[in-house]
């Protein structure tokens, strides 16, 4: 009788075969390392805010960047004007008098906090409040978080993510029924800020 023959033969075949297939599943170590390694991404995005008492969505409009180093700038453009610096320091809004930091317990600073979690590929500080879900592979993969603190489930019930080299949507659904939606569609790479960022970020 021949080795490795019949039904332990082919089982031999399809092991090796799913060997590579298993060594190269994407995680979140990878996942993380993909999001965290451009120094600046920058592009426009797209916010529609769903509330339940509104047929019709709220979109807002306009433009961010994210330093690996200082942190995202977001320049809302529409329905109104107003930047937002949100970093390891929390969120500040710019006012005439300059910067002023904001209250970090409210929906706002929360999101905020989120999403310079996602666009960096903080993984491990998501998974401090969040469950998380990572499904695809580096060019197309979907992230599902689930809340873990008392705090974050009275806000948020679930939130979706999804995206490719980069995030591409962040969805949030809020306990209470009504929901965020955040669309990146043209984020671009760079190895640095313009000057008119590091201005835009001045005190």
């Amino acid at each position: 009788m021949k080795p490795f023959s019949g039904w332990a033969g082919r089982a031999l075949v399809l092991l090796l075969l799913a060997c590579p297939l298993l060594a190269q599943a994407f995680d979140l170590e990878q996942l993380g390392a993909q999001l965290a390694k451009p120094a600046v991404v920058r592009g426009p995005f797209i916010q529609e805010k769903h509330l339940r008492a509104l047929p019709q969505p709220l979109t807002s409009r306009g433009q961010f960047v994210l330093s690996r180093e200082h942190g995202l700038l977001w320049q809302l453009h529409s329905p109104l004007q107003q930047d937002y610096r949100i970093g390891d320091q929390g969120i500040a809004r710019r006012t005439p008098q300059g910067w002023q930091q904001q209250p970090g317990q409210d929906v706002a600073a929360q999101q905020s906090r989120l999403f310079l979690a996602v666009l960096r590929g903080d993984h491990a500080g998501l998974a401090d409040d969040f469950e998380l879900q990572l499904s695809g592979d580096a060019e197309a993969w979907q992230l599902s978080l689930t809340p873990r603190s008392r705090l974050l489930q009275q806000i948020f019930s679930a939130i979706h993510i999804q995206g490719g080299a980069l995030v591409e949507r962040i969805e949030l659904a809020e306990t209470q029924g009504d929901s965020t939606l955040l669309r990146l569609p043209q984020s671009q790479v760079d190895d640095s800020l313009s000057e008119a960022e590091r201005l835009a970020r001045a005190p």
